[in-house]
């Protein structure tokens, strides 16, 4: 790809997370990944859990992440696609983001075409019919009947509701599961299980489960998780032939993660 031609993939920076004071430093180093890629970028594609919590009111949005939305704008202006999915901390992303900054919104699966590469991409969480219980929780979270009536608690009760679960969860299971193994992870059995039905999918580009890894399933299709920005600070960049697992390190560059 030409210059400005790249398409670059992140997810899972959980702004706003506890304590403030490192959601802010996730925040300005996000930002300052933003500014360096947009030498070279065509479209950025956010894969859900952006927000460690977020919920539009009509009238009414979380306060914060100013910095962050005012950058996602400024690419937009600057003819960078932006591209937001919901994940399973933000999935009441509505027309705000839309509306007020430009970006796109998406939620659950799309499948995308670059330069003849075929890619599936999703924030990555309940893909499996196994995972029952997740599954009827994010039909409730996206029940717009339930949405309406958590929309009816007052904004100060409701999200020191979620902060207050989001934390208490975290703390009873840990902050994320232990990488399970190749053969044993959902996402790449779930790649397994489509690859059959959909042999073109070079890519399958996921986030959610907080662990950077590239996973070859087949000769032409590979399964990505892009990791995060609370440990890893990873993303992945596609040049138009090759898809690349990366980490940003400020004080060493944009390190390869190897396949």
């Amino acid at each position: 790809m030409p210059k400005q031609q790249k398409i670059y993939f992140a997810s899972d920076i959980h702004l706003g997370m506890s304590p403030p004071e490192d959601s802010l430093k996730r925040e300005r180093l996000f930002i300052e990944w933003l500014e360096e890629v947009r030498q070279d970028a065509r479209e950025i594609w956010l894969l859900g859990d952006v927000f460690d919590y977020w919920f539009e009111y009509r009238k009414v949005v979380p306060r914060g992440f100013v910095r962050f939305q005012a950058k996602l704008a400024e690419l937009q202006e600057a003819g960078i696609d932006i591209h937001l999915f919901t994940g399973n901390h933000d999935v009441w992303m509505f027309d705000y983001l839309p509306s007020t900054l430009g970006v796109q919104v998406h939620h659950g699966l799309l499948e995308q075409e670059w330069n003849g590469k075929h890619f599936l991409l999703g924030h990555g969480d309940g893909l499996l019919r196994r995972e029952r219980s997740y599954r009827m929780l994010q039909r409730m979270f996206r029940n717009p009947f339930l949405q309406w009536c958590y929309a009816r608690i007052h904004p100060n009760a409701s999200i020191a509701f979620a902060q207050r679960w989001s934390r208490n969860s975290r703390n009873k299971k840990g902050a994320f599961l232990p990488y399970l193994g190749k053969e044993k992870e959902y996402q790449v059995l779930f790649a397994r299980e489509q690859i059959s039905s959909s042999p073109k999918i070079n890519y399958f580009v996921f986030g959610h489960r907080h662990i950077p890894y590239d996973i070859r399933i087949t000769d032409t299709s590979r399964v990505i998780c892009l990791g995060d920005w609370i440990h890893n600070f990873s993303y992945a960049v596609f040049d138009g032939k090759d898809l690349q697992l990366k980490r940003y390190l400020p004080d060493r560059g944009h390190i390869i993660i190897e396949e």
